[in-house]
């Protein structure tokens, strides 16, 4: 529980971790409640918080001044926005400009932003002096639902999107729904495709839900707003817990993202994170559906809902620069590309594995129809 904060007033969600497990609180105007949270989940006096050139004045600044007031000393670092900022450059800058100030090992992080600043600073706390405490305060729907949660930290590399990087659960997460209407629609919008992913791979409901509200959730209605990131944190919570480290289970919360991340990388990460995963979860359902094994015209549903929220209008990438990338991808073994598929709109293929090996042929069809536009 958050103390001074009514219970009502937020949703809690229980996320368990090889380090004991962590709250995730979400619900409007909880940014206030930040020196609550540190003070009970990793309290420290000397903070850095961290936060991108964009968001930093909006919202870092904010929670760095009632950290302040709170009674801590705080170093406010923020780096270049956008996900060219993700990379061990920046790794290395944040990392020693808390050194330069003095910070200890008796020190916390407090990320305040999107998925760029979650993970990388979330990276940062998981490698100073071998590891700090890091509070989460996600400021984007992406980073609500799916990047402030789960303890992936990393960064990008020459070779691929998130090659780099440490397991390192956050001391307690922060999602404050209000700051959502700050957001500019259509990068709001983008970011429920994470959301999507929950419901396509876990529970249709859930899915049924966002297609259903889908001008609310662009709208940043508050109320569905925090509906939605809560039951995709819980959905999400529950995958984690059974499979904290990625070695089974937790493989499927990569559906789409395999393609994705390849084309976010052939594209020099031009193309945004949310657009990409959408792209790429098109491209997996059409991949299943092609080898028999996923129902027929789920990608057709999936397209539905996925227009609504991205461009899906054709990319100007080479299929033979995306197949490079992909046979990079993290999830590789032995050199070959595996993929995560659909039974159908709510349960993901178990079938000798949550991921499998593809044939070339039938994946080049597939990123071909979709850099085309679908």
């Amino acid at each position: 529980m958050i103390k001074g904060v009514h219970e009502a007033a937020y949703a809690t969600i229980e996320v368990a971790a090889a380090s004991g497990g962590y709250q995730v609180f979400v619900g409007p105007s909880l940014l206030a409640s930040v020196p609550a949270v540190v003070a009970t989940y990793a309290p420290a006096r000397r903070l850095a918080v961290i936060s991108d050139d964009r968001v930093g004045p909006i919202h870092g600044e904010t929670v760095a001044e009632a950290l302040r007031d709170a009674g801590h000393d705080i170093t406010f670092l923020t780096f270049p926005e956008g996900e060219a900022s993700k990379t061990r450059k920046f790794w290395s800058i944040l990392t020693d400009q808390m050194l330069e100030a003095g910070l200890q090992r008796d020190c916390a992080v407090v990320a305040v932003g999107g998925g760029v600043t979650t993970d990388l600073a979330g990276f940062v706390a998981a490698t100073f002096l071998r590891g700090v405490p890091v509070i989460q305060v996600p400021t984007t729907t992406l980073s609500m639902v799916d990047a402030s949660v789960g303890g992936k930290t990393g960064v990008n590399v020459r070779n691929g999107k998130n090659l780099v990087g440490a397991f390192h659960a956050p001391s307690a997460v922060v999602a404050d729904t209000e700051v959502l209407g700050t957001l500019d629609p259509r990068f709001l919008a983008e970011g429920l495709v994470e959301a999507v992913k929950h419901g396509v791979i876990l529970d249709e409901e859930h899915f049924l839900g966002i297609a259903n509200r889908i001008q609310e959730l662009i709208l940043a209605d508050p109320k569905e707003s925090a509906r939605c990131v809560t039951a995709s944190v819980r959905l999400k919570s529950q995958v984690v817990a059974r499979d904290e480290f990625e070695r089974g289970l937790r493989q499927v919360l990569n559906f789409g993202h395999t393609v994705g991340h390849a084309l976010e990388a052939a594209t020099d990460y031009r193309l945004g994170h949310g657009r990409a995963v959408a792209f790429g979860m098109i491209a997996e359902a059409r991949i299943g559906e092609r080898l028999g094994l996923t129902e027929p015209k789920t990608s057709e549903s999936l397209t539905d809902v996925l227009a609504e929220l991205v461009d899906r209008t054709a990319l100007e990438v080479e299929t033979s620069t995306v197949l490079g990338f992909l046979s990079a991808d993290k999830k590789a073994r032995d050199g070959r590309t595996r993929y995560v598929l659909l039974r159908r709109i709510g349960q993901a293929l178990d079938q000798g594995g949550w991921a499998r090996e593809v044939d070339e042929d039938v994946v080049r069809t597939a990123v071909d129809e979709v850099i085309s536009g679908w």
